[in-house]
């Protein structure tokens, strides 16, 4: 099964450098990675030097995969897509250009039909991505990425137009999936929370730099709140086990 690590992995845009220097253990195909910390971080450069849309040093090694970089999907906060192309036709769109034919099978429809089902979203299937509300345009999104079957998928901020109901629809579908399909799920997002209750692990970026990973319980600690985020907080566990933040004050 596929396994990913980060060695010594830096971008810049132009002569300013973004991110530097970040080296991660090797995360397992099932896992789902919670990338936090604070605005302009540089998580957004982390994927995108992760997907191969940027150079820099160092290297993202990949180990078991079937498919190498071209299974390393990006989805970036906002995606431009044709807005008087269905639904439907978008996903089914994003499917083919993964794929050496152009020629639909019934096994492309199947898999759309269950990502559309599984999102909650197959009563949009025909409607133009024009018409759509922001939250429903992020759920074409997701189900444009998920269509193209990766090995390894980067979300950058999933839920951010969403509901709170389609948040964790959202989250637990992305950590049933990646168990199902033995992917390796990077997600940026900012409730700490939801990344508490639903990822595996946690990488924390600030300053372009990482300043912690492991599971998620171990690196959001009061300590790590106090020290990249700047607030004073206190993580009460719930009889489920699950840590839940809550913010005292700013510090």
């Amino acid at each position: 099964m596929v396994s990913l690590r980060l060695e010594g992995i830096g971008a810049s845009y132009g002569r300013q450098p973004i991110i530097a220097g970040i080296s991660t253990p090797a995360f397992r195909a099932g896992e789902v990675v919670a990338v936090i910390g604070p605005n302009a971080a540089g998580k957004s450069t982390l994927f995108k030097r992760m997907a191969g849309l940027l150079d820099g040093p160092g290297k993202v090694r990949l180990e078991h995969s079937d498919k190498g970089m071209e299974g390393i999907c990006y989805m970036p906060q906002d995606i431009s897509a044709n807005a008087r192309l269905t639904v439907y036709e978008s996903v089914l769109l994003a499917r083919k250009q993964q794929t050496p034919s152009w020629t639909v099978h019934d096994a492309d429809l199947a898999l759309i039909d269950e990502v559309m089902a599984s999102l909650g979203m197959a009563e949009l299937a025909f409607r133009n991505l024009g018409e759509l509300s922001g939250g429903q345009r992020q759920l074409a999104s997701i189900a444009q990425t998920l269509a193209r079957d990766p090995e390894i998928l980067l979300m950058d901020e999933p839920t951010s137009a969403l509901d709170l109901h389609r948040q964790v629809q959202v989250l637990a579908f992305m950590r049933k999936l990646a168990r199902q399909r033995n992917m390796i799920v990077f997600i940026a997002i900012h409730d700490l929370n939801q990344a508490l209750r639903f990822s595996d692990q946690a990488l924390v970026i600030a300053g372009g730099t990482l300043q912690a990973s492991g599971p998620s319980a171990e690196v959001i600690t009061v300590e790590m709140l106090r020290r990249v985020y700047r607030i004073a907080a206190r993580i009460e566990r719930c009889s489920m086990g699950i840590g839940h933040v809550i913010v005292d004050d700013v510090v």
